[in-house]
């Protein structure tokens, strides 16, 4: 599908990873954005980390943080070969278990949706394993099976031979809501177009502009490892 319909069609999918490869195959393709309809989760901006070549969120204005519990963390961060890209702090969920040699889904197994009922916000995550012209990634959702605290589920999907052009889109939110109804299915097969900034603007023009916050994007070179990203920030 078109990721620019899908995210003009949807006034809040609230935040929402895609992975995948660009159109000329030269490049792992990745994007992050955050979505608010609060104050205290407008009020941030994404900043670059550059010894972790990754980003983190900080308050854009500090008077008007209320609460960080769950809007300031690291939502990139690489670890060797591989580029994780989550929706919370289970980024670091995610490296630390894979310094202990385990995998993606078993590192994510201790984790659950967030605890903001009546929401119950899902974890998204994705891992990007980019080596020596080889390139898979896989995506993963944990969310609340029936709208309540008592039955989380894990779900993970591994792309193996990722497709010039195309990648997969997940999101926390169905469509804006009270309370908000968690993504349903499996990650969206969307077309991936252009060159960075290309995209990057694809993504963030599509994103309605009273709910979206911060973009970021990223395009690795596959056979070289080496990374070019972009941020735009609601706030400057």
């Amino acid at each position: 599908m078109s990721l620019e319909s899908s995210l003009r069609e949807n006034s809040y999918p609230g935040r929402g990873i895609v992975a995948g490869l660009s159109a000329d195959g030269k490049y792992a393709v990745c994007a992050y954005f955050i979505m608010g309809r609060s104050v205290n989760s407008r009020n941030r901006i994404f900043v670059e980390v550059p010894e972790d070549n990754g980003i983190e969120t900080r308050p854009f204005d500090m008077s008007k943080l209320s609460d960080p519990s769950l809007i300031i963390y690291h939502p990139v961060r690489v670890d060797g070969h591989t580029t994780i890209v989550t929706n919370g702090d289970q980024t670091d969920t995610v490296r630390n278990g894979l310094d202990k040699g385990f995998t993606f889904e078993q590192s994510l197994r201790s984790r659950t949706f967030e605890p903001d009922a009546p929401n119950y916000t899902p974890r998204i995550s994705a891992v990007l394993n980019v080596h020596a012209g080889n390139y898979d990634y896989q995506m993963s959702i944990i969310k609340s099976e029936d709208g309540t605290e008592e039955r989380p589920i894990h779900c993970t999907y591994s792309y193996g031979k990722p497709v010039a052009g195309e990648g997969h889109f997940i999101h926390t939110y169905k469509h804006d809501g009270d309370p908000l109804p968690s993504f349903e299915g499996e990650p969206e097969l969307v077309k991936i177009s252009g060159d960075i900034d290309d995209f990057s603007l694809l993504i963030w023009d599509s994103l309605n502009r009273d709910n979206r916050v911060s973009l970021f994007v990223r395009f690795i070179d596959i056979e070289t490892g080496a990374t070019e990203s972009r941020i735009i920030n609601a706030n400057k």
